[in-house]
């Protein structure tokens, strides 16, 4: 596996060159950088993101799983992303994970893919090595015992690292996260947002991440990003801290799962709809009140609901693009058919991925919204 990413890393410097003639949509252009103050004008975006995060998509290539476009021809599944209507792509990013997936190599990989083919990029920032999200913030090994000032330090060198990596073969990135899922805050303990003595750390770390992707990326956006954006009170919570610390970021990130909670013999939760509304009232209401554009970064709905999911996501793609500060809706791992797993689900006892779109290797209906 590391022989042929070796080989294929090489021949991305090679057409380095090549790749800095595309100038792929920027759908940010004139928008005022954030620094966490509100009232600011919020741009339209030249071009709607429409997105699917496929960080899985070599792993899943190494374990042998194969992609067919709807003619049944074997495509590679960047490609069929953009066949299927998306026009951007979003990839996650691990310090030092154990098996190598998801590491800068890895993630330099899948960006040249889609670049070369003319999609948006995001690059989102886990500052772990492996997933960080609501339940976990957890540091790299190597950062473990960093006092505050060097986990900064920490966070903008790999930040740098990675983004300068791309930079130097004429990838370009159109967004980038520093920090996925981070309603609690970043890199814990030290940065631990519901402990208060901690908010100024984490100010730091953010607005090192920030400062680091501006340094190279100057026309990237920076996105902070937290699940529920159903939650009012809790997103408004996450959002009023870092008004008042003036973080700087140019974009607020949502994740949004409308089908989530069972519902015993009945099967899956009726409320789902009422979900996906809440979550565009708030794309509405915080948008104004903070002076920031909105992306939703994940979207996510059960293969084994086919009707309800498709109906779930026409929902939340035409309600968003009638919203002009937002900027567009990205589908978290769609290329997924709820029997693979990786193998960190697999390390931590969890079952396959069951919110995918794709069935025998090829897209169900789910992801027909995304064509229109």
């Amino acid at each position: 596996m590391k022989y042929r990413r070796l080989i294929l890393v090489a021949a991305m410097i090679i057409s380095g060159f090549a790749a800095c003639e595309k100038t792929p949509d920027n759908d940010d252009q004139g928008q005022t950088p954030g620094n966490g103050d509100d009232n600011q004008e919020v741009s339209v975006p030249a071009t709607f993101a429409k997105g699917a995060d496929i960080s899985w998509v070599t792993q899943m290539e190494e374990d042998g799983v194969e992609f067919y476009n709807a003619t049944g021809k074997e495509t590679e599944c960047t490609e069929l992303m953009k066949e299927l209507g998306f026009n951007s792509i979003r990839l996650r990013v691990w310090v030092d994970p154990e098996d190598g997936w998801c590491n800068s190599e890895d993630v330099l990989e899948k960006a040249f893919r889609a670049y070369n083919l003319g999609m948006r990029l995001m690059i989102d920032f886990h500052y772990s090595d492996t997933w960080a999200d609501p339940s976990n913030q957890t540091p790299p090994a190597a950062w473990k015992s960093y006092k505050a000032d060097e986990m900064t330090q920490a966070v903008a060198r790999h930040t740098t690292d990675v983004l300068q990596a791309m930079k130097e073969v004429g990838i370009e990135v159109g967004w980038v996260q520093v920090g996925n899922e981070i309603n609690s805050g970043m890199l814990h303990p030290l940065g631990d947002i519901t402990q208060p003595a901690n908010i100024p750390n984490f100010v730091k770390f953010v607005n090192a991440g920030y400062d680091a992707v501006k340094a190279v990326y100057p026309e990237a956006k920076v996105i902070l990003h937290r699940s529920n954006g159903q939650d009012t009170d809790k997103f408004a919570w996450f959002l009023n801290v870092l008004k008042v610390q003036k973080v700087k970021y140019d974009i607020i990130g949502m994740s949004l799962y409308p089908i989530w909670w069972e519902n015993g013999s009945n099967g899956w939760n009726a409320g789902w709809k009422s979900v996906i509304s809440n979550c565009l009232d708030n794309v509405r209401n915080f948008s104004s009140t903070y002076g920031k554009p909105v992306m939703i970064c994940e979207i996510g709905v059960p293969v084994s609901e086919p009707q309800m999911s498709k109906e779930a996501v026409k929902m939340i793609l035409d309600g968003t693009r009638e919203i002009e500060s937002c900027h567009g809706v990205f589908y978290w791992e769609p290329q997924t058919d709820g029997v693979w797993k990786p193998s960190s689900y697999a390390a931590l006892g969890w079952n396959a991925y069951d919110k995918g779109a794709f069935k025998d290797g090829k897209a169900t209906a789910v992801l027909d919204a995304f064509k229109e």
